[in-house]
């Protein structure tokens, strides 16, 4: 098969012995039931180990009754048959409850792996979600778990049950003839190099499987929710021919771990054939000879058949073993990044006590050590201020909210609220002092009122529809199918801009004491703007506001207006006397309206 021509860097497992150490850390809680598992699968396969023996003893009982006519055989054979009717049920029972153990364990796993990807996304920064898509995070909390999950159902009482199955069968097979277990096992040297070769070779093809596969999954879910933008720019093919390339390199690594992981049973098989034939004819040549009746070749023959089946397991689980350490490592490579810094908590703001007074103390701030966003950035905030940020893109205004809220933590210098430090209080306090409307809409799957009770899960329908009317939505509310039990999906016939008043209304019934509006009337018109733009005035009333803004006619009456330009406060002041001094501000205002 043709390889992709991709730059793709297939190196090995980074550090395979290092995730399946992490792995055995979540096995250790349910290890009571691992080892009861273990046991009932050792168990099942010494039945199956006896089970050659009695068929021998069948065997020997029809050979004296063919040697001796006066030789009644039955009660013999029947005896035999019960037991052997027991051992392989008991077989049969224990391997049913030894699965049923090993699934519950492995469920719980994954479930506690989920549960620590969940709490670990919390602690992780923005900065991390910013370099990565997201189908790829989603790839590691589904598709790799479950690959943890599925491989180790598989492996763990299989390979203590073949590596049972392996010395019992050798034992029995000592007993039963030295000579012909030194024939037996004389190939088992040439199978273990087999499956060391094979496993190292595809070892790092399964890790560039699962990296395909999330890279896919990134492109997958970037395409789906971009449907719109691809259609406007005619971009169907270009992003067809990505995911062919994308999907190719999944098919190419794919067909390549699992063609090689594949060639260990054929070839494991080959071997075992191998050993199986010379002892049918040693066996045979013997049998001849009268050195060993006929009951004993037919033992060790069945014996030699159990022995090539738990070195085909186990070399059947060099790949699974191999799946799962790619999805571990990826998964603990999640786990283990860098969190947010810990935090200092000396205090707690009560929103209902929050005065609303703001400070930026000398505030430097990069998103890379090499590039600075923010330079010793220092303003005073008044509670009740309406503080409009403006500037060309890039300047930095979306980053002084990202800093405000601790999306991010400063370089140096602090912010302050109220004269207390926000480092002195927990990034939850701050976030519940400050309600937010973003030029992104965001509305979960859910009914209207549980949309609109987000933030604030106490309000009632009075709250709602005040706040609703606030923003002139409460009409459009009532003549939904359900009114406020309306049930939002993706498919749901409300635009863009009904859906940004809707986030408005949201931020309102939260009632925090402080605002952050990032260009909140982006996606309405003009005369809607108007109705807003008043209602956000009265919502801002006594509460100290920032305001993001490219449309500089909406943030006229801000008290302070702030101009950015490369991270620094170039001018500071209100409208009139901005633009009296004729300077950036000045110029950014009248370019909105030259031809």
């Amino acid at each position: 098969m043709p390889r992709p021509n991709m730059n793709s860097n297939y190196g090995k497992a980074r550090d395979t012995k290092g995730s399946l150490k992490k792995l055995s850390k979540y096995l250790k809680p349910h290890i009571l039931f691992i080892v009861l598992a273990i046991s009932l699968s050792v168990c099942g396969t010494i039945c199956m180990i006896l089970g050659p023996k009695f068929l021998g003893d069948i065997t020997k009982y029809t050979q004296s009754f063919i040697a001796n006519n006066s030789y009644d055989p039955r009660n013999d054979i029947i005896r035999t048959a019960i037991i052997l009717i027991f051992l392989y049920s008991s077989s049969a029972l224990c391997n049913y409850f030894s699965g049923f153990f090993m699934t519950g364990v492995t469920q719980k796993i994954t479930n506690c792996m989920r549960n620590d990807i969940s709490v670990k996304i919390n602690k992780i920064p923005l900065s991390y979600f910013d370099s990565r898509s997201f189908g790829d995070v989603l790839s590691r909390v589904t598709n790799d778990i479950d690959m943890i999950g599925q491989n180790l159902n598989q492996t763990l009482s299989q390979f203590i049950s073949s590596i049972v199955m392996f010395f019992g069968v050798f034992t029995m097979m000592l007993i039963i003839s030295p000579s012909m277990t030194l024939i037996a096992v004389i190939t088992i040297p040439l199978s273990l190099v087999i499956m060391i070769i094979l496993i190292n070779v595809s070892q790092k093809y399964f890790r560039a499987q699962q990296k395909a596969l999330g890279n896919l999954n990134g492109h997958i879910e970037e395409a789906y929710s971009g449907q719109n933008v691809i259609k406007v720019f005619n971009q169907e093919d270009e992003q067809f021919a990505i995911f062919d390339k994308m999907n190719k390199e999944l098919k190419y690594t794919g067909w390549k771990s699992q063609f090689l992981s594949s060639m260990m049973m054929p070839l494991m098989s080959f071997v075992g054939n191998l050993s199986f034939t010379s002892i049918c004819v040693v066996g045979g040549l013997l049998s001849m000879t009268g050195t060993y009746g006929l009951e004993i070749i037919q033992q060790f023959i069945q014996y030699t058949r159990q022995l090539n089946q738990p070195m085909q397991q186990i070399g059947q689980m060099g790949t699974v073993i191999q799946q799962c350490a790619a999805a571990s490592e990826r998964v603990f490579e999640f786990l283990s990044e860098e969190e947010l810094p810990a935090e200092n908590v000396i205090t707690k703001l009560e929103s209902d006590k929050v005065i609303g007074d703001v400070e930026f103390k000398n505030v430097n701030f990069g998103y890379t050590k090499d590039r600075q966003i923010i330079f010793d950035f220092n303003c005073q905030v008044k509670a009740g201020q309406k503080i409009a940020i403006v500037g060309p893109t890039g300047a930095g205004k979306t980053t002084l909210v990202n800093l405000l809220m601790r999306f991010y933590e400063v370089d140096s210098g602090e912010i302050l609220i109220d004269g207390i430090s926000t480092k002195d209080i927990s990034r939850e306090n701050v976030a519940s002092l400050f309600g937010m409307v973003l030029q992104d809409t965001w509305l979960f799957e859910g009914t209207l009122r549980d949309n609109l009770k987000f933030a604030n899960p106490n309000a009632t329908d009075e709250d709602i529809m005040k706040a609703l009317k606030a923003c002139h939505m409460d009409h459009f509310v009532n003549s939904l199918t359900g009114g406020l039990d309306y049930v939002f999906t993706e498919s749901a016939n409300v635009s863009a801009g009904q859906k940004q008043l809707l986030t408005i209304a949201r931020t309102m019934i939260e009632n925090a004491p402080m605002l952050i509006l990032d260009e909140a009337t982006s996606s309405v018109d003009t005369r809607t703007e108007i109705l807003i733009q008043k209602a956000m005035d009265k919502l801002m009333e006594n509460r100290t506001s920032f305001v993001i803004a490219h449309r500089l006619s909406t943030i006229k009456n801000a008290d302070i207006i702030l101009v950015l330009k490369d991270g620094n406060v170039v001018e500071q002041g209100n409208h009139e006397k901005l633009l009296a001094k004729g300077g950036f501000y000045a110029t950014l205002y009248n370019s909105q309206f030259d031809m």
